[in-house]
């Protein structure tokens, strides 16, 4: 029986290291619904200094914070304009719908990117037998796109149009950090753009848990008393909010090695005439791999399990490997090695 799995499927299995517990163990802590945590209060500050914005707000997960971002900039009928492979779009479970009463407009891109004359030709006219768009979000890096990074000039393009049409603009930046240290553009010139910034601490960063949303102080505002609504006021969160600190003072230049690790991944199994990929979109930690017939992904998926791999399902036929901080390069060879011994009986 395999004890010691080659886990691949997410940046999020990481584990607290021996330093980041000590952080979190010696937190100093307050009741963070009356805003009186400490360390809760130096996340939130350093993120959005981070970014270049107003206030931040610290929220449990990716998804809380994303839809924070779209029920603080909408009301209930508006539409919001995403990327059809985003992640508001396929993993946050209905939540526009269920908590905001928005619907989403999502828009096929190429590897997860809209141009902007794709969300131009998005936007609904302005009559009245039409719901009115209010938002576009964009996803950078974009995770069924493979990690793909969003060009600033990209950014910028749709930034006018939403300006021309007095639209907001919110930044699904999870693994924003990713991309600044695979470009090396500050986050807060990728985040200038925006009207709001969400990014994750859980993910290559390796925090055990939250996410933080940045923007002005009145919309944090704003989104607070929504955080509140949707069950999300916190008491003692210092002692979680002191490994995102922890994941920021020592965590966010070391991703290019994880970067390292994925293009490795891609080399190797590009050697295999069972697998589609081109390594050249192999941009930052993700890699996303086709299955050549008769191959199925979820039986490939079982049986690499059962030879000590985990990986996880991409986009619609696809594989994905995630590499991370717990995860060494002599690992992935490894796992990369194991799949291409594989073999359809």
């Amino acid at each position: 029986m395999i004890t010691d799995y080659i886990d691949l499927r997410s940046d999020t299995v990481t584990k607290p290291s021996a330093g980041m517990r000590k952080a979190m163990a010696d937190a100093e802590v307050g009741d963070d619904v009356f805003g009186e945590d400490p360390t809760v209060n130096r996340l939130q500050e350093k993120v959005a200094g981070l970014l270049g914005k107003e206030a931040g707000l610290y929220v449990a997960s990716g998804v809380m914070s994303n839809q924070l971002a779209l029920k603080s900039h909408t009301n209930p009928g508006d539409e919001v304009i995403v990327e059809r492979d985003s992640h508001i779009f396929n993993y946050e479970t209905a939540a526009p719908a269920l908590l905001s009463g928005i619907q989403l407009n999502p828009v096929p891109g190429m590897r997860g990117l809209m141009t902007a004359e794709d969300v131009e030709e998005s936007i609904r006219p302005e009559v009245y037998y039409m719901m009115p768009t209010r938002l576009v979000c964009l996803e950078n890096t974009h995770n069924r796109g493979g990690g793909t990074i969003y060009p600033l000039a990209l950014i910028g393009k749709i930034r006018e149009v939403a300006a021309r049409h007095n639209l907001k603009y919110h930044l699904d930046g999870a693994r924003l950090w990713n991309a600044s240290v695979a470009t090396g553009i500050k986050v807060s010139e990728y985040a200038k753009h925006f009207d709001s910034v969400s990014v994750c601490l859980s993910k290559g960063l390796g925090a055990p848990v939250g996410s933080v949303l940045t923007g002005t102080r009145e919309y944090i505002d704003r989104a607070r008393r929504f955080r509140k609504i949707f069950g999300g006021g916190m008491r003692q969160a210092g002692i979680i909010a002191a490994a995102g600190l922890y994941a920021l003072e020592n965590n966010i230049d070391r991703l290019s090695e994880d970067h390292e690790k994925a293009k490795t991944f891609a080399g190797m199994i590009a050697n295999s005439k069972q697998f589609e990929i081109n390594v050249d979109y192999v941009e930052t930690n993700i890699v996303i791999f086709g299955l050549k017939p008769p191959i199925r992904m979820d039986q490939f998926i079982g049986d690499a399990k059962s030879a000590g791999v985990l990986l996880s399902a991409g986009t619609a036929g696809k594989v994905r490997a995630v590499m991370h901080m717990d995860v060494s390069l002599e690992k992935v060879r490894k796992a990369a090695e194991t799949l291409l011994k594989y073999r359809v009986d």
